[in-house]
């Protein structure tokens, strides 16, 4: 295989920060993110860049009664209250304008080369103490229901919320249809437990300036297939939101993704970039000029080294036909 390029986008609007501003949020934030995903979306198409948008399923509804009516009767029984949706919605209300996205979602659907995925139904944590197998099962369900019911679209790729990857959900993720699961970088400070390590935060945010682990990208020749589990694709890098108070930290961080995507190329590796929507809410100009730097580089690599883009599926698929080839 050439290079490759992997987009995986974890659009959640609300839903997956509200255990962490509660109701301090601005709303311009998540109007802006609204203003910019067809920009995003526009980009994509018209560069032919293949993306996965990893989708909060509670996202899909067009209103209060239409996401209680896919939400799953087995709730998750967080022992801390604070990380569940549900409960959440319950304490502080309802507000479509951050809660709910179905235009956007048929836009995506709309646009060439983009793949609509999960991002699990409620945002659910699959590390938190209380929860269960079983309702994380429902949860998946919900989310392959609605998507299914309302948008005729079968979700095959997974983004586990927060990176929280339970290893002993693969199975039930795979039995749910979901061939395809984001997993984190190999580097030990990526690997996450129930808790937010701090020292480990720390880790990460300076490793999207400077080197502190090991190579990002990868070879095609380690994902591996099995039966009864997803496809685990790696993430390489997140792409940090764009801040106005260090502008030549937004360099270094920004270089540091293009050099990354070209040693990729040039190795004939996978490089798999991921972000939030509403990481472009702050400074959705600035964020948007970074992006078609990173387009633009794209472009150049696929026509000197012939790199590709793929989407989590598409990609998912190459690795297990090429490993019914080897049997």
């Amino acid at each position: 295989m050439p290079g490759t390029l992997t987009i995986s986008l974890d659009f959640e609007l609300l839903w997956g920060i509200f255990d962490k501003v509660g109701t301090r949020y601005r709303p311009e934030y998540f109007s802006n993110t609204r203003k910019v995903i067809p920009q995003m979306l526009d980009l994509f198409a018209r560069h032919e860049i293949h993306v996965t948008w990893a989708t909060v399923g509670m996202l899909f509804a067009e209103n209060e009664e239409e996401w209680k009516e896919y939400s799953p009767s087995f709730l998750p029984s967080y022992r801390e209250k604070k990380y569940s949706a549900y409960h959440w919605a319950k304490e502080h209300g309802i507000r479509p304008e951050v809660h709910f996205a179905p235009e956007l979602i048929r836009q995506i659907i709309q646009t060439p080369y983009q793949e609509l995925g999960s991002h699990s139904y409620a945002h659910y944590y699959t590390l938190m103490r209380g929860q269960s197998p079983e309702q994380f099962r429902e949860d998946l369900r919900a989310s392959q229901r609605i998507a299914g019911e309302k948008f005729g679209v079968k979700l095959k790729s997974l983004v586990f919320p927060r990176n929280h990857i339970n290893e002993l959900y693969l199975g039930i993720c795979l039995e749910e249809g979901f061939e395809v699961v984001r997993g984190n970088p190999k580097n030990w400070f990526w690997q996450e437990t129930q808790h937010e390590d701090e020292s480990k935060k720390w880790f990460r945010s300076a490793d999207c300036f400077f080197p502190l682990g090991s190579r990002t990208s990868y070879p095609f020749e380690e994902l591996t297939f099995h039966s009864k589990e997803p496809v685990i694709l790696p993430a390489s890098r997140i792409l940090r939101p764009y801040t106005n108070s260090n502008p030549f930290f937004n360099g270094v961080r920004l270089a540091r993704i293009l050099n990354e995507m070209e040693r990729a190329a040039q190795l004939q590796e996978i490089y798999h970039l991921w972000w939030h929507p509403h990481n472009f809410g702050n400074n959705p100009q600035a964020s948007m000029q970074e992006l078609k730097k990173i387009i633009s580089t794209y472009d150049r690599l696929r026509e000197i080294h012939g790199m590709e883009s793929l989407s989590m599926e598409e990609l998912g698929y190459r690795v297990a036909k090429n490993s019914f080839i080897k049997i």
